[in-house]
């Protein structure tokens, strides 16, 4: 019964954390499709105007809205981030607990035949985290920062337990939101035939323009 219990458990749970990733997906696309339509509408307006000092001030306004739409939807990510790292954490906690397995905790296979990837390979995967990106949120005296940041890739690819070690923590708040709320699933670790959970490390550079 117990360990029926502790499977039951476990599923839930990946369940749970399925459904928090995907929230940063969601919160994601909610902007987009308001920044489409608000764009048509700005658009509209500034077509419509003949005059070129309000054109001027239309575009203003355009660009001032958007870095307030940013900052709020990097509002609602921050949000996420925290609500997902709590979940996890509250699942390590239950299975240490439980006392299980090494596999059900944060670990993952030390030896595989074939590693974790992304699709189209690590610069697409970087390419991507750099476009997701919200350097409005990260606060620096410098102007080159840096961070290493480790993750699970789930056997079913999904990503999980995203850690950013670096000196700026706003520089490593925003690339754990990046990376979270990359839209595809990694092709998994397989091991003797069979997907495995896999640690998955990706070092992490900006330069922030002054």
């Amino acid at each position: 019964m117990k360990p029926l219990f502790l499977y039951l458990f476990c599923l839930i749970s990946s369940l749970c954390f399925s459904q928090q990733t995907e929230e940063f997906k969601l919160i994601k696309n909610y902007y987009n499709q308001h920044r489409t339509m608000l764009g048509k509408e700005f658009k509209k307006k500034f077509d419509a105007e003949t005059d070129n000092y309000h054109k001027a001030s239309i575009k203003v306004d355009y660009v001032l809205f958007m870095q307030k739409m940013d900052s709020i939807e990097n509002i609602a990510l921050t949000g996420a981030l925290l609500k997902t790292k709590n979940l996890e954490d509250l699942n390590r906690l239950q299975l240490n607990k439980k006392n299980s397995s090494a596999e059900a905790l944060v670990s993952a296979s030390p030896v595989i035949d074939k590693v974790a990837d992304y699709p189209g390979g690590i610069n697409e995967l970087r390419k991507e985290v750099a476009d997701l990106f919200y350097l409005g949120g990260v606060y620096s005296d410098i102007k080159t920062v840096k961070a290493n940041v480790a993750f699970i890739v789930e056997k079913d690819g999904s990503i999980t337990n995203v850690e950013a070690q670096g000196d700026n923590f706003t520089f490593n708040r925003q690339a754990e939101i990046a990376l979270y709320s990359v839209q595809q699933k990694f092709f998994p670790a397989i091991n003797n035939g069979g997907p495995v959970r896999y640690r998955f490390r990706l070092p992490l550079t900006m330069n922030l323009e002054e």
